[in-house]
């Protein structure tokens, strides 16, 4: 019998964040750091507003873009919070989460060996979906002594005439990194001077400590060329709802509607109807959580200086990004060594790419109770390493 795979598929990685959450699904005394979605429920007033849409039997295909109301909402949205201006009808699509967006996105800008600048460590799906859609990703390798943001010369020495795209994602997951209008500037600059599309994934726009966030498609010449994916997993603590969006140019918005027409036809209505509530009532309940996050960032950054351990200070997302290159193995070696002795999954900095090496990604979705026993554990397991 012939080999029925497709050899491109068969190439790629699996997730390193599944890999290693596969194994502690098969050890229920294991206690997650891992997890990357809020521990909050989902704000009552949204549920309500789901629960009453099935009541009322709103239960059919919306439009493939989304519902017009829910459009319009983001549209709204997204001028109020972060200055970026999109028509309701031509330049948003809802995606089934941010992922979809991401995926659709580069099924639609990409021709056979387009390459796209991706800034690592980044979320998981970046380069699988460059890959899949035929295009090929060139890797920059974020520094920490830079606070982990992308720097114009890094995208220069990358740069060939095959490079159609840069991909960002700021507030960063698993670094917790984020970029200033200042630091986004150059990178404008240099899609504009290049001729280049900009993909910038912003799930975590509404996380942030100390500062507002900033989206490049909101400076000067760049809402033409730049893509903004985002949505409501992360702000609204709706991650099962699975519900994102994408905006951006007319003319890719309506390409990115094809493949969306095509693989997927309508996001749930469901979720759409308690989407519309969450941006136009739920500030409040952002804000808490946003203070319980920060409080517990706080919490970490002070508890890992404390184990000595070297860590950069997250500015957003939920995740801090400590380093164990002190310790002289693997980061792959070291959380698995710390699952099976202490019982605490802690994510692989490897897993966000190679210069993810020698670090974690730890969650602090997670009350400050249950961080408090997870520290004690990994302080206990680092004093052994240390004898």
């Amino acid at each position: 019998m012939r080999n029925f795979l497709s050899e491109k598929v068969t190439a790629l990685e699996p997730s390193g964040i599944r890999k290693f959450f596969d194994i502690v699904s098969e050890m229920p005394e294991a206690f997650s750091l891992g997890v990357g979605e809020p521990d909050f429920d989902t704000p009552w007033r949204v549920r309500e507003a789901g629960i009453t849409s099935l009541e009322k039997g709103k239960t059919f295909y919306t439009s493939n873009a989304g519902l017009k109301e829910l459009r319009y909402e983001i549209s709204q949205y997204l001028e109020r919070k972060y200055q970026l201006v999109y028509h309701p009808d031509h330049e948003i699509l809802v995606t089934v989460g941010g992922s979809e967006g991401i995926d659709a996105a580069m099924r639609s800008i990409l021709n056979p060996g387009d390459e796209v600048i991706v800034a690592q460590p980044c979320f998981v799906s970046y380069l699988p979906c460059i890959i899949m859609a035929g295009g090929t990703p060139v890797v920059v390798n974020l520094k920490e002594e830079d606070k982990f943001k992308l720097k114009k010369e890094q995208l220069e020495e990358k740069l060939t005439d095959k490079t159609k795209a840069v991909f960002i994602s700021y507030p960063n997951n698993p670094t917790g990194a984020v970029m200033t209008k200042e630091d986004l500037e150059p990178i404008a600059e240099f899609a504009e001077e290049h001729d280049l599309m900009v993909i910038s994934d912003e799930i975590y726009s509404e996380l942030t400590y100390g500062r507002k966030h900033v989206s490049i498609g909101s400076l000067p010449g760049m809402k033409d060329r730049t893509l903004v994916i985002n949505g409501f997993s992360k702000a609204f603590a709706m991650t099962g709802w699975r519900l994102g969006y994408v905006a951006g140019p007319r003319a890719i918005m309506e390409q990115m509607t094809k493949v969306h027409q095509f693989c997927i036809m309508a996001a749930p209505t469901t979720s759409q109807y308690a989407a519309i509530e969450a941006l136009r009532s739920c500030d409040d309940e952002v804000e808490e959580m946003r203070t319980a996050y920060n409080q517990r960032r706080r919490y970490l950054v002070h508890a890992f200086k404390e184990m000595g351990l070297e860590c950069f200070e997250p500015e957003g997302a939920f995740y801090i990004f400590p380093s164990i290159k002190k310790f002289g193995m693997s980061s792959e070696e070291f959380a698995t060594r710390l699952l099976n002795e202490e019982k605490i999954a802690i994510v692989p900095g490897s897993a966000f790419g190679e210069c993810g090496e020698g670090y974690l990604r730890v969650s602090y979705a997670y009350s400050i109770e249950e961080l408090k026993e997870a520290l004690g554990r990994l302080k206990r397991f680092i004093s052994r390493l240390e004898k």
